[in-house]
């Protein structure tokens, strides 16, 4: 997974899987969704980023520790 935000467009641009857009919808004004040829998700774009989101150029990452069920 990459993030890439984009200062001179104020683009946030989140790619799950580096595979060709074969088709892109715009699911709400300024969102774009990118899927491959089987229709998986594989980006997704977030036009006039700074406007949308607080600090478009800070990222936190978490991962949930797997809790032992035993």
């Amino acid at each position: 997974m990459k993030v890439i935000y984009d200062y001179g467009t104020d683009t946030l641009t989140i790619i799950l899987a580096d595979t060709n857009v074969m088709e892109s919808d715009e699911d709400k004004p300024g969102v774009i969704l990118d899927y491959d040829a089987l229709g998986n998700l594989v980006s997704l774009e977030i036009l006039d980023a700074s406007h949308r989101i607080k600090s478009p150029s800070q990222i936190e990452y978490q991962v949930v520790p797997v809790l032992n069920a035993s």
